[in-house]
């Protein structure tokens, strides 16, 4: 099942993708694709529901995030060692863990700002985990049972804030726009291998990322646990799990970084694409 968010900022209503790639609207079954219907039961229920029997939406309306009111917009860096070693960096021994604001959400074909000021705002495409139930010090053997599903996210970085200006990474990473997140949620049921996922990412047409996350270093069951021991993941909760090489930091013989007026397109098998045009903030 494809759940998804569409209409104009603010004022998204729920939906779904069905199996001929009609949009088609759930608002007289919930009151938005967040937190609240993430839960086994509650899926069961939509999963149980006639797509063709549901009212279909005119046009290519915006679509929004797919999941609203994110609560954790969690991210783990350097989970794959091709990466790591592109950022000149080592291979770390437990997760590197850091958040991004949610107020960096976006849809997954909106604008990204390029900060002013900016001279390094970079691209990473990641395969998103969303939580349907809370986690608190679970095992990795129960780990996949709290999770409602996946999407593509664009974990976009300033890396002169990230990493050249003192202070955690949070503040190369958070900024507005730089969270563009769907275009759907894809339920588990529908992934039965998260770890099998050909990623990859362009800009302006040139292929930059081509990964696959069978390369990741800490998988999502170990993720998943790991963060259990410092919170509680609630419903909702989101985990962005890193990115495969060929961010523009590590671009040879030198980096290569996003300037106004161009576009991004990436995607993740079987969970859809996105694609943003950057513009300045």
């Amino acid at each position: 099942m494809k759940l998804l968010r569409y209409g104009p900022p603010g004022q998204e209503k729920p939906g779904l993708l069905d199996a001929a790639g009609t949009l088609r609207d759930l608002s007289a079954h919930i009151a938005d694709v967040d937190g609240r219907v993430l839960d086994v039961a509650t899926l069961a229920r939509l999963r149980a529901l006639d797509p063709a029997a549901l009212p279909a939406v005119d046009g290519s309306p915006r679509l929004g995030a797919c999941v609203a009111n994110i609560g954790k917009f969690i991210c783990i860096g350097l989970n794959y060692a091709d990466h790591a070693a592109e950022s000149g960096m080592a291979v770390p021994a437990e997760p590197v863990v850091f958040g991004k604001w949610t107020s960096a959400v976006v849809g997954p074909n909106d604008d990204v700002k390029i900060p002013r000021g900016s001279e390094k705002t970079d691209w990473e495409v990641e395969l998103g985990v969303v939580i349907g139930k809370a986690a608190s010090y679970v095992e990795e053997a129960d780990a996949l049972d709290h999770v409602a599903g996946y999407c593509v996210i664009n974990d976009v970085s300033e890396r002169n804030y990230q990493l050249e200006r003192g202070g955690t990474w949070d503040k190369g990473k958070g900024c507005d726009t730089f969270g563009p997140t769907g275009p759907w949620l894809v339920t588990a049921d529908e992934v039965p291998d998260p770890h099998a996922l050909g990623l990859w990412l362009e800009v302006d047409g040139h292929r930059y990322q081509n990964g696959n996350t069978r390369t990741m270093i800490f998988r999502v069951p170990q993720l998943i646990a790991y963060l259990s021991r410092f919170m509680t993941l609630q419903p909702g909760d989101v985990i962005s799990t890193g990115t495969p090489p060929g961010v523009g930091m590590g671009c040879k013989p030198a980096p290569v970084y996003l300037r106004p007026g161009q576009t991004m397109r990436l995607g993740i098998d079987g969970l859809g694409e996105q694609q943003q045009r950057t513009v300045a903030a």
